[in-house]
């Protein structure tokens, strides 16, 4: 019995893990699409949730401003 392999099993072999090689580069391909989508969506969020703080706070101050005033007129009256 002889140890060295037929060349067509070595061909085989490297046909094999070309197909493999072509599939991980597709697929990483598509992992790297996705991965900048979501970073985009990611700074979209972050510049989204931050006009939204500073709409919270606007509105805070706007309303303690007016029970503030509504405290005052209580008091006044």
């Amino acid at each position: 019995m002889s140890t060295t392999t037929p060349k067509s099993a070595i061909e085989q072999e490297y046909r094999r893990l070309e197909l493999r090689v072509a599939e991980l580069v597709t697929t990483l391909a598509q992992i790297k699409e996705e991965n900048y989508a979501l970073r985009q969506r990611n700074e979209l969020l972050v510049a989204e949730r931050g006009g939204l703080l500073q709409k919270n706070e606007q509105v805070r101050t706007r309303v303690e401003g007016m029970i503030g005033r509504l405290k005052s007129l209580e008091h006044g009256a």
